[in-house]
């Protein structure tokens, strides 16, 4: 069987390829600050909850880390049909980029505490010790010594779950979200016309390699202080 290739019609693709990486752009801002900063807060719990944390709480500790894992590795897909009733009644729709965005704050939100317990988990204890000899309370550790401690691997961390982020957002067009990824497969790979395909998946490699240079850039200039 012989498949044609049309060229791609930029006059008409134009518009809205540039839709396309304004969704993605504000699915991904969106989900990196509130997932980003519950997934911080999440990560911080874990950690400082543990048995040998600064406000061990074992039955706490247990709750939270079984709820990371039991979000955490479900892929994304089955995440949106899982949460469609939550999503329904918090976002008021289950399809568009706010729903989209919505299952993307809370696959993020989880997988970002994983990310930050481990990374403070590798935090010399000696530290956090030496700051409680000194009378510190817990909220002046966390603030003053934990997280200036783990900043610079947290960068990189964070760097990590911005490209995983990215990867959702290529799914959202699931639910009519939109995006970069929806763009390349409806006007690209369903219409056969591999152009756009290429042009759509340049535009994910340079937000991609600019964050990642960025995340690089920011770790090293604070892991150098």
């Amino acid at each position: 069987m012989t498949v044609t290739t049309l060229a791609a019609d930029w006059d008409r693709l134009g518009p809205t390829f540039v839709q396309s990486i304004i969704d993605t752009l504000v699915m991904v801002s969106v989900t990196m600050v509130v997932g980003g900063i519950l997934g911080l807060l999440l990560g911080i719990l874990l950690y400082t909850s543990r048995d040998a944390g600064i406000l061990r709480n074992k039955p706490l500790y247990w709750v939270v880390n079984v709820l990371v894992n039991f979000i955490r590795p479900i892929p994304f897909i089955i995440l949106i049909a899982m949460f469609t009733p939550l999503t329904l009644a918090v976002v008021g729709t289950t399809i568009g980029r706010e729903a989209a965005t919505f299952i993307m704050c809370i696959a993020a939100t989880f997988t970002v505490a994983r990310i930050v317990e481990q990374n403070l988990v590798a935090i010399n204890p000696g530290v956090i010790e030496a700051a409680r000899a000194m009378g510190a309370g817990p909220l002046r550790i966390i603030t003053t010594v934990i997280i200036p401690e783990a900043l610079g691997p947290l960068i990189l961390g964070y760097t990590f779950i911005f490209i995983a982020v990215i990867d959702m957002s290529a799914m959202a067009g699931y639910i009519g979200g939109g995006g970069i990824g929806d763009f390349a497969i409806v006007y690209g790979y369903r219409a056969f016309d591999y152009e756009v395909t290429y042009v759509a998946v340049i535009a994910i490699v340079i937000i991609v390699q600019f964050a990642q240079l960025l995340g690089n850039w920011l770790s090293r200039k604070i892991m150098r202080r």
